[in-house]
């Protein structure tokens, strides 16, 4: 997983300082990101607190951890299913 340029936190300050009426092009130049980024964070994070956006990334962290879980445990079946199909 790649490791994220600003934190939760931040990701909050910069949204709140718009919804406080800096404009995104000002954003831009401060925190050197894009426009779709700023706006990609207003859909994903909008409305929320810095709680509720730590307990959604912990929830989507889990939720990637379990996928590979699950990847792992189909793959080993799978290797099993072949070894039992050979010696029969």
């Amino acid at each position: 997983m790649t490791k994220k340029r600003f934190a939760e936190s931040q990701i909050y300050r910069i949204l709140q300082e718009n919804e406080a009426g800096i404009p995104i092009q000002t954003l831009i130049k401060k925190y050197g990101v894009s426009q779709a980024t700023i706006y990609n964070w207003k859909i994903k994070y909008g409305g929320m607190n810095i709680s509720e956006i730590r307990r959604l990334n912990e929830l989507e962290e889990e939720n990637d951890r379990l996928k590979r879980m699950f990847a792992d445990i189909s793959l080993e079946n799978m290797v099993l299913k072949g070894r039992l199909e050979k010696e029969k």
